[in-house]
């Protein structure tokens, strides 16, 4: 097993607004995760938030220490949000083994040390998402499935945009410091996301898509809403959006994605939206 690791420095919006394609993809587009037998890890400034993966093929992964956290353990001031987007596997924690299947989750509090990733069947890998963020409590670890989570139903087929919001981990299922999870999935022949778009000035947001076909894509809208910008993503491919920028995205096809969020505010409606009369 190995780990791949990176770290992302914050940008102001004046800046982003020179920004070529380049640039954007660089500073904002995650675009190397679910590597087969590593774990990859995306140190983010934005409220120290860590995306990440973790594919066990041949052999178990195991959430790892990065130098940069200085920390004994990996968990040992942080948090972990984990959704499985491929075959079946079990995330096994200080011991205690959880199955996760396609799109369920697992919580794991501050202080767990030993955090390993199996699969089921090497033919049809687990693909676990990470998400973790700084913790100042120690919450116990909880495994969240799509029946017993919120889901609301938004959207309609006459925009475009009807789709299933699974709330798997906020504050109103799960107790966690400051980290929320959540899956939404679009209904077919809808491909637009997050309508009206929006922005969480009290916390950061990162957006992995999934489920989506190899010739097709996801244009990721992002920027201040007077100076939008826009990023192609691919499957299986994440885009980190700071406080200040709105998040959206149209795809070409329909398809499905995690959200996570990291701040000082849990209330999960805590958001600026900006219809798209208000967006240049």
């Amino acid at each position: 097993m190995t780990v791949s690791y990176e770290s992302r420095y914050p940008t102001h919006p004046d800046d982003v607004k020179k920004y070529d394609t380049e640039q954007l993809r660089q500073h904002f587009l995650v675009d190397n995760l679910m590597q087969a037998d590593k774990l990859v890890l995306c140190y983010t400034h934005y409220e120290r938030v860590i995306v990440g993966s973790a594919v066990p093929v041949q052999a178990p992964v195991n959430l790892e220490t990065v130098e940069a956290l200085k920390a004994e353990f990996f968990l040992q001031r942080r948090e972990l949000g984990i959704i499985n987007v491929g075959g079946s596997g079990t995330v096994s924690v200080d011991g205690t083994n959880f199955v996760l299947h396609n799109k369920e989750a697992l919580y794991v509090g501050m202080g767990a040390k030993d955090v390993r990733f199996h699969s089921s069947d090497s033919a049809t890998p687990a693909k676990f998402y990470l998400n973790s963020a700084p913790a100042h409590h120690s919450y116990p670890t909880k495994h969240l499935t799509m029946d017993k989570c919120t889901v609301l139903q938004m959207g309609a087929q006459a925009t475009s945009n009807e789709r299933a919001i699974h709330q798997l981990m906020i504050n109103d299922v799960v107790e966690t410091c400051q980290l929320q999870m959540g899956l939404t999935v679009l209904k077919p022949g809808s491909v637009w996301n997050t309508m009206p778009a929006h922005q969480h000035d009290r916390r950061m947001e990162a957006y992995f898509y999934f489920d989506l076909a190899a010739d097709q894509g996801v244009c990721h809208f992002m920027g201040q809403p007077q100076q939008t910008r826009h990023i192609w993503v691919a499957n299986e491919q994440a885009v980190v959006s700071p406080a200040w920028s709105i998040h959206s995205g149209c795809g070409t096809s329909n398809y499905a994605f995690i959200w996570g969020m990291a701040g000082e505010n849990l209330d999960y409606h805590d958001m600026d939206k900006f219809p798209a009369s208000a967006m240049r």
